[in-house]
């Protein structure tokens, strides 16, 4: 009687042990259940007698008594366990699920790790990974129900029957009529705004001004002494090129750029103002892919100036429109490289056959300080070019350019270098370094400084407004 009684209690041990077996606990037996006496069995103990070997053995069943609270939670701190809601979900099945079961269509049984575990561990994803475990929960019973036991599913979803269909009244109080119609079905109502037909952009388009200052006021005591200035920097560019995933096997990038650079000239008593920067030009490229990264390819530089230029001080002209102006045009193979990212471009292109066009339309000017002949207007040259353009977004907000061109004809060599730093302040702000090198063989001797012969440099350091778009 006593036997039969306690084994409820063995049982509901057992199911403990293997409801935490089950959850992926450590490994726990029966045999490992801590037995604590309360004080009162204790005294007991001590004071009954001895027992024969048939007493004890019914004695010992004792062990299966049922258990506190408090002896069970002791039970449980005295062992180690991995808690089941770190390595499992614990999200009830929903109340939906025991509907009665209705067949959509086949699925194959999932992969299921049973020794994986179903949380990773981040609270941030702890919602979306417990959902998951559900459903993956949910679609196993499902299928298990659907391949083992297709006696005790008794719908099928293409053959229930069509929802009941719903309606509503309307009311014409012109014709003092009420009408019952039906609800429209959901799924007859079709888009009411259609999608606009997408567009190949076969052309990239980007356009660049700025307008930059720099100025400096030297109070006339000031120790160390110095003129006052005020420097602007004006540049517009803008970009063309063919989009080379519609047209992977040509190559097509034209650039027209006008900068223009001027300060005041409290130095100079017949000129209220100077001109450092004045350059019109226009670079063009067209190539037919060769092999992976190469075209062969025709490039194209014109340059000149719009304004004239006079040196300080004096009436004398130093450079006006066309005077100088240079054609360059050279037929060759181009090498173009782009990272994935578009932040770093490499171009380089090499013109064994090149011609080359120089002229001086000014009759205030020499020809001969552009390598012209007296007595002529232009001179033609051929010979060989090369051209290298790197672009470089450092970061966000900083890129750098540099474009170095070099033409020769063979009797003659001539080079121009231009670099430039930006800084992009916001979208109306920027700061521009920008440092242009220039050797020319057939530059005139400069008697105010004899220590600069072929070699010109220049560098202009602004910030100003600056705006720009692109059609991408």
């Amino acid at each position: 009687m006593g036997i039969a009684a306690l084994l409820p209690a063995y049982t509901a041990a057992n199911a403990q042990a293997m409801y935490f077996d089950n959850a992926k606990v450590g490994e726990v037996t029966p045999d490992t259940i801590i037995i604590v006496e309360t004080p009162a069995e204790k005294t007991l103990a001590a004071t009954k007698p001895q027992a024969t070997a048939a007493t004890e053995a019914i004695a010992d069943t004792s062990f299966y008594r049922v258990r506190s609270i408090e002896e069970i939670d002791q039970y449980l701190d005295s062992i180690k366990y991995i808690p089941r809601e770190t390595t499992m979900g614990t999200e009830p099945l929903p109340s939906y699920f025991f509907l009665p079961a209705v067949f959509d269509h086949h699925k194959f049984p999932a992969d299921n790790d049973p020794f994986k575990s179903d949380l990773s561990g981040n609270r941030t994803t702890r919602w979306l990974e417990e959902q998951t475990a559900l459903n993956n929960a949910m679609e196993a019973m499902k299928y298990d129900l659907f391949s083992k036991h297709p006696e005790k599913v008794y719908y099928n979803i293409d053959l229930l029957p069509e929802a009941p269909k719903q309606y509503h009244a309307v009311v014409d109080p012109s014709k003092h009529t009420i009408e019952i119609r039906e609800l429209d079905n959901a799924k007859n109502v079709g888009a009411t705004i259609s999608a606009a037909p997408v567009k190949k952009r076969h052309w990239i388009r980007s356009f660049n001004a700025l307008l930059q200052f720099s100025q400096a006021y030297v109070s006339p005591n000031w120790y160390q002494g110095g003129t006052n200035n005020i420097n602007m920097l004006a540049n517009v560019v803008y970009n063309v090129k063919l989009n080379t995933e519609y047209h992977p096997n040509l190559l097509f990038e034209t650039t027209a750029q006008y900068k223009l650079g001027i300060n005041n000239a409290p130095n100079d008593t017949i000129h209220n103002y100077n001109i450092t920067d004045d350059i019109f030009q226009v670079n063009t490229t067209f190539g037919i892919k060769a092999a992976r990264r190469w075209y062969y390819s025709f490039t194209g530089q014109f340059k000149t100036q719009l304004l004239n230029s006079y040196n300080v001080n004096s009436t004398q002209l130093r450079s006006a429109f066309m005077s100088p102006g240079e054609l360059t045009v050279g037929i060759g193979m181009t090498y173009n490289y782009a990272n994935t990212k578009k932040t770093f471009t490499f171009d380089a292109s090499m013109a064994p056959l090149s011609y080359g066009l120089k002229t001086c339309i000014s009759h205030r000017l020499k020809p001969a300080n552009y390598g012209i002949d007296e007595g002529r207007i232009t001179k033609h040259n051929f010979g060989s070019s090369a051209e290298i353009r790197i672009f470089w977004k450092l970061c966000n907000n900083i890129s750098f350019n540099s474009r170095l061109f070099a033409f020769s004809n063979y009797d003659s060599f001539q080079a121009d270098w231009e670099n430039t730093l930006a800084f992009t302040i916001n979208r109306f702000l920027s700061t521009q370094i920008n440092f242009n090198a220039r050797y020319d063989t057939l530059t005139p001797y400069y008697e105010d400084h004899p220590d600069w012969k072929k070699l010109q440099i220049k560098e202009i350091l602004s910030i100003g407004f600056s705006y720009a778009f692109s059609s991408i």
